[in-house]
Order: structure tokens, then C-alpha cells, then sequence
């Protein structure tokens, strides 16, 4: 039972401490980068909506791997096993979790119409911790990056190092 407590404290202050955790749905794609908070006793996502984070792979009923990382060095702190539960949008449990997540949202659009917006197109996600905590892996873990739309920037400009080399110039001397 001391085990089972102190991997619970231990999920808890971590996941309260990152801003970020890395989730693997069952069946899912590989593991994603998602905000979260951590609110009465579980991770919670918001997420498949235009604009919003994409939660392939996370079903109601199913379950997810979590790993949370730590914010300053960013390795890995902890994974555990969870639950996937859905929120029906309205419900006290639902209405609870979208005020926690709302004040995380960075950079939203639409600011008070948030909620109004993630009833009607969102989903929010409970992830509650089942079982222990997974032992740190011996080797890496690294895995090809997730395909995407972005590219990359264009060549720096030929003139950016001689600047960026002025500028620490003058702040040695000053």
C-alpha cells in the first residue's frame, strides 16, 4: 500500500509541476507532446477541434501510457498507465475542468468563448493514473518525428552572424 501512495504522490507533484506531458493511446500513433492540468486526481486534456492539440489514439474506455517530464531539463520523470474517460460537455465534472483548463489555454483565439467553443467542437479528456508506475527504460526510447505540414525556415541571411556578433560585442563592453 506505501508503494502504491507514494507513486501516486509521485505522479501527482510531477504532472502539477510540468506544463507538458508526452501520451500513447492504445492503437494510437506514436507518443505526442500535450498540455494539461492536473486537476482532482487526473490529467486533463482538451483537444480535437480546429485550433486545438489532436488526441488521436485516446478513446473513452480505453486506456493511454503517460510520461511526464520534468519542466527545467525536460527528461524523463515518471510514466504511468491510465484511463481514458470523455466529459460530457455541461456536467458539473466537465464545467469543473474546463475553468482549470482555460486559465492554461495560452494563446487562444476567442478568450471567454473558449468554453462555448470546446463544448461545441472540442473534446476534454480525463487521463486517471491505473497502476503502478512503468520503471525508467535502460535505453533510449527516441522515435522518428510525427509527419507534419510544416517545413522548415529558409537559409539565414548572410548578414545575420556579423550582426548577432556585433551585438555580443557591445555587451561585453557594456
Amino acid at each position: 500500500m506505501t508503494s502504491e501512495l507514494l507513486d501516486r504522490a509521485l505522479i501527482e507533484e510531477a504532472a502539477k509541476k510540468s506544463g507538458l506531458i508526452w501520451v500513447r493511446g492504445t492503437g494510437g500513433p506514436a507518443a505526442r507532446a500535450l498540455w494539461h492540468v492536473w486537476h482532482e486526481g487526473a490529467v486533463c486534456l482538451v483537444g480535437d477541434g480546429p485550433g486545438e492539440q489532436p488526441l488521436a489514439g485516446l478513446a473513452d474506455g480505453g486506456s493511454a501510457e503517460v510520461t511526464v517530464r520534468s519542466k527545467d531539463k525536460g527528461g524523463r520523470l515518471v510514466t504511468f498507465p491510465a484511463t481514458v474517460t470523455e466529459l460530457a460537455p455541461g456536467s458539473a465534472e466537465w464545467e469543473a475542468t474546463v475553468a482549470e483548463l482555460k486559465g492554461k489555454r495560452l494563446n487562444a483565439p476567442d478568450g471567454e468563448e473558449m468554453p462555448a467553443r470546446w463544448s461545441r467542437e472540442c473534446r476534454v479528456l480525463r487521463l486517471t493514473p491505473a497502476g503502478s508506475v512503468v520503471p525508467l527504460p535502460a535505453g533510449s526510447l527516441a522515435e522518428a518525428p510525427v509527419p507534419t505540414p510544416a517545413t522548415t525556415r529558409m537559409p539565414i541571411p548572410a548578414g545575420l552572424p556579423r550582426l548577432l556578433a556585433k551585438r555580443r560585442k557591445k555587451e561585453r563592453r557594456g
